[in-house]
């Protein structure tokens, strides 16, 4: 389980004297502001808190949180993630990753730690490009965009994160981005799940990929775009006119207008984030004939795998002795009583 409410803390408790070093305008400060604002929220103890990441620009974060830390190689944070979490199972584990760090060398690891579901946060920071190595595509990056290896222009068929974690078995998925004032309720929620809960997190690369998400993720004017998702709520946005119906006949979504804020009439389904299938339909929605899905697309538990190897483990070692040292001892042994060449 992860850490119980136990201590109280403030934004600047999570800060370290480490100088923060992201080019000026990083969508990264702004992520880095919200993890330490939902900390203190979630009673967070730092002596009980882990920061492990892999390499990129995303991975620097463990520099920069006034906790442990780990910065690993390059798409290998799930696996020291999991041995962290399987050597101490009532440590905290956040595991931070981007799109090219989790989706390309990585994507294996991250696979396995969402099938298993080892209980911990992942944030993957979705900028659709290689920022650290001077703005190569990315495994994310959209079909047509130019970069230093792609200078024609990019033919791959981008991968989808969120869809990628569904697909793996993650029973907890969810979308923010950057400077959205509801990132840290996303986060929350994350963190209250018993699991695996992955984040995908839209993050402006202001040098590389500038203002690539502004169609639903600028700072202003973009809220009508955006579809966040509760709970028991009605699927609606661009201020309650429009929402998400399901066409029956196909068994696909599609937008209807809201007339007079009745969105019964209309047809507009309510979120139930247990449903995988809605589920894989919400990320799969293109953006422009439909809004961005955001907030907790799915959230369903189940139990965890460090979970089972702890009762694994208890029944293995049930009547046995488990001292180390007699193990070792057990059977033919001898003591060196002289140092080499001077036998006794």
């Amino acid at each position: 389980m992860n850490a119980p409410v136990t201590i109280e803390t403030t934004l600047k408790d999570w800060e370290t004297d480490q100088e923060v070093r992201w080019c000026p305008g990083c969508g990264d400060y702004a992520i880095l502001k919200a993890v330490q604002r939902t900390l203190p929220q979630l009673g967070a103890d730092p002596a009980n808190t882990v920061f492990i990441s892999g390499i990129g620009c995303s991975s620097r974060f463990p520099y920069y949180i006034e906790s442990y830390g780990f910065h690993t190689i390059h798409g290998r944070a799930p696996a020291v993630a999991t041995g962290v979490k399987l050597a101490n199972p009532d440590l905290d584990i956040w595991l931070v990753t981007g799109d090219g760090d989790g989706l390309s060398i990585g994507g294996n690891h991250l696979m396995h730690v969402l099938r298993r579901n080892v209980n911990m946060q992942i944030m993957l920071f979705n900028n659709e490009i290689y920022g650290l190595t001077k703005g190569q595509y990315s495994p994310t990056s959209r079909e047509g965009t130019k970069s230093p290896s792609t200078p024609l222009g990019s033919y791959d068929h981008p991968a989808r994160p969120a869809a990628f974690a569904l697909g793996a078995g993650a029973r907890f998925v969810a979308r923010g981005f950057d400077v959205s004032k509801k990132l840290p309720e996303v986060l929350k929620a994350a963190h209250a799940h018993q699991g695996a809960a992955f984040i995908e997190i839209f993050q402006n690369c202001i040098v590389y990929n500038k203002d690539v998400f502004d169609d639903f993720a600028a700072p202003k004017g973009a809220e009508g775009q955006q579809l966040w998702l509760e709970h028991g709520e009605p699927m609606l946005f661009a201020g309650g006119e429009k929402g998400i119906a399901l066409d029956r006949e196909a068994l696909e979504l599609k937008v209807v207008d809201v007339a007079d804020g009745d969105w019964e009439a209309a047809g507009v389904i309510v979120h139930d984030a247990a449903n995988r299938s809605i589920a894989h339909m919400l990320v799969e929605m293109p953006f422009g004939p439909f809004p961005m899905a955001l907030g907790v697309l799915y959230d369903d538990p189940r139990p965890t795998f460090e979970t089972a190897v702890i009762e694994e483990r208890t029944r293995a070692s049930e009547g046995r002795d488990t001292d180390l040292a007699k193990l070792l001892g057990k059977g033919q042994t001898w003591t060196v009583d002289e140092t080499a060449g001077h036998p006794a």
